[in-house]
């Protein structure tokens, strides 16, 4: 009894994520106004551990050349979950440690962590960069991801990799909360109005802990409609 209850804890399935800061936890989450969307993940489902790779400023090429893939792929067993989000860091082309050219190296980059977490038994999961808050002066949202995602989406179809388009998504989102009260989904301060940033801040890349929360929703709700065999483990 004593071996089966081992081998049971030890059978627990895995969400890993690796991705880059909109989506990695942050420090001091009471003070700090800085949300990632997997920081809510926990939140929000049960009966499976999940643990956030994900750091701020990563491609799809330097979290594997700073050695950050390796002790996650080493820990992947069969049944487990593997979320992949790249692109912000990845279009930096004056950055040589991170810059990749969409239809090359991110290409390559992206298969390569599909067919990784596939040997080892995982179910990968390809999901796009959310969107800046970038309205023009008509109120537009205008996209700042180029090719990026549409070579997320290429990559999901033809390896048939289960995708969700978090672009579209939190485009979505953005959009129906209009060019001024979507600052509540982004970093936007006054100087004095926020203790952690008592300078200010004005930053539409990174979320909000409400626009985490809601990314996180959305993303888990989406998944759900796939029957990837995560759904059941999404509480909320």
């Amino acid at each position: 009894m004593v071996f089966n209850s081992i081998s049971f804890a030890q059978e627990k399935a895995t969400l890993f994520l690796i991705g880059d800061s909109t989506m990695a936890d942050k420090k001091d989450p009471d003070k700090n106004p800085e949300h990632g969307w997997g920081q809510m993940l926990p939140e929000l489902m049960s009966g499976i551990e999940i643990q956030n790779h994900a750091v701020n400023g990563r491609s799809s090429k330097s979290f594997r050349s700073e050695g950050r893939w390796e002790p996650v792929l080493k820990q992947i067993k069969k049944g487990d979950f593997v979320i992949i989000q790249f692109g912000h860091n990845d279009q930096k082309d004056q950055d040589s440690v991170r810059f990749t050219n969409p239809a090359t190296q991110y290409r390559t980059n992206l298969e390569r962590y599909v067919n990784e977490a596939r040997e080892k038994g995982a179910i990968p999961i390809l999901m796009t960069s959310i969107v800046r808050r970038n309205f023009n002066e008509k109120g537009v949202l205008i996209d700042t991801h180029g090719n990026y995602p549409l070579v997320v989406r290429m990559v999901a179809n033809d390896l048939k990799v289960a995708f969700v388009d978090l672009q579209l998504l939190t485009e979505q989102l953005v959009i129906s909360y209009g060019p001024e009260k979507s600052k509540d989904l982004y970093l936007h301060f006054e100087k004095g109005q926020n203790a952690y940033y008592p300078e200010g801040k004005n930053d539409d890349t990174h979320l909000s802990k409400l626009g985490a929360a809601l990314t996180a929703e959305m993303a888990l709700k989406h998944l759900a409609g796939l029957n990837v065999g995560l759904e059941k483990f999404i509480t909320n």
